[in-house]
């Protein structure tokens, strides 16, 4: 495989209709939110964890492709393959604490995480929780996704016929009570869901070239990188989710290593509007009274590609 020798950056576009797209846990699973803005969140967590998912059911039995970071994984005894690998003959199964014994056997074991894990050449990851696989820092980084305009969280109510049990049944009935005309209405379990009726949101990636020396973070990878940023949603559908759906992915394209202009300018040049009476319209919640948006056709997404830097190319890959 080649190893990736320009920098990239991207811009990644996707909505959320009727679902909650990343719940908060320390409020009770609503939307995350900006409590000054109202602008929606999603945590680069939740994003890298959906690229994680999308490269295990469609590349998992690849050779370079398994992925670190799994439900449920003991990271430890994914540490401890390397020390096999390394250490031929010496019994490692079972040890709890495992170092690198030099600088050079420490190298062998990053490199050896590096080449088997697609998350840990991409994103990067501490691996010195007892068994030492050292330190890697990716060359992929994203940051949190934000919504274009605020949105307006929703609770709703939900009801679940069934009993978990038969004593809950037994409860149900001898809780119902009857009403004036014998209609009887027996005692449900409530529940709550929150939902976001509708939100586009924004997040920013970064490739850099000269980290992916380190870990050997290919040209098919950023490939791979770049089909999950647009499929990846599509195989996490849930409930919970609604309808969730990648709608663009702008990539700057540089001619070298370093770069050839700053990733702020470049992202400046991906506008989101609003398409109000057949007109693109900017954004600004503190004056405009637009009609809430319900649907990407809402919004108008422009490319400025005039006068662009020297050495940057841009690729559409949706």
């Amino acid at each position: 495989m080649t190893d990736l020798s320009r920098r990239h950056d991207f811009v990644l576009l996707f909505d959320v209709k009727n679902g909650n797209p990343n719940g908060d846990p320390d409020a009770g699973n609503m939307p995350r939110i900006d409590p000054e803005t109202g602008h929606g969140l999603v945590s680069d967590v939740s994003l890298k964890r959906k690229i994680r998912n999308y490269v295990e059911i469609a590349h998992g039995g690849a050779s370079g492709r398994a992925i670190y970071v799994q439900e449920g994984a003991i990271l430890n005894e994914q540490h401890r393959k390397a020390y096999e690998v390394v250490r031929p003959g010496e019994k490692v199964e079972g040890v709890a604490k495992l170092n690198p014994k030099s600088d050079d056997e420490a190298e062998k074991l990053r490199l050896w995480m590096c080449a088997n894990f697609f998350d840990v050449r991409t994103f990067g990851a501490v691996m010195s929780t007892g068994i030492n696989c050292g330190q890697v820092r990716g060359p992929v980084q994203m940051t949190f996704a934000q919504s274009a305009e605020p949105i307006v969280p929703q609770e709703i109510s939900i009801t679940r016929m069934a009993a978990t049990t038969a004593k809950e049944k037994e409860q149900r009935r001898e809780g119902e009570a009857e009403s004036e005309g014998d209609v009887r209405t027996d005692n449900r379990t409530m529940g709550r869901k929150h939902i976001v009726p509708y939100g586009l949101y924004r997040a920013h990636g970064f490739v850099s070239a000269k980290l992916a020396e380190k870990t050997h973070f290919s040209e098919e990878d950023l490939d791979l990188l770049t089909e999950a940023l647009v499929a990846m949603f599509e195989h996490d559908r849930s409930a919970a989710r609604g309808e969730m759906a990648a709608r663009r992915l702008i990539v700057f394209r540089h001619d070298s290593a370093l770069g050839n202009a700053p990733a702020h300018q470049l992202f400046d040049r991906v506008k989101v509007k609003r398409a109000i009476d057949g007109e693109a319209r900017a954004i600004d919640s503190r004056l405009d009274n637009y009609p809430p948006a319900r649907a990407f056709s809402d919004y108008v997404v422009s490319i400025d590609r005039e006068n662009l830097p020297a050495g940057v190319e841009i690729v559409e890959r949706l």
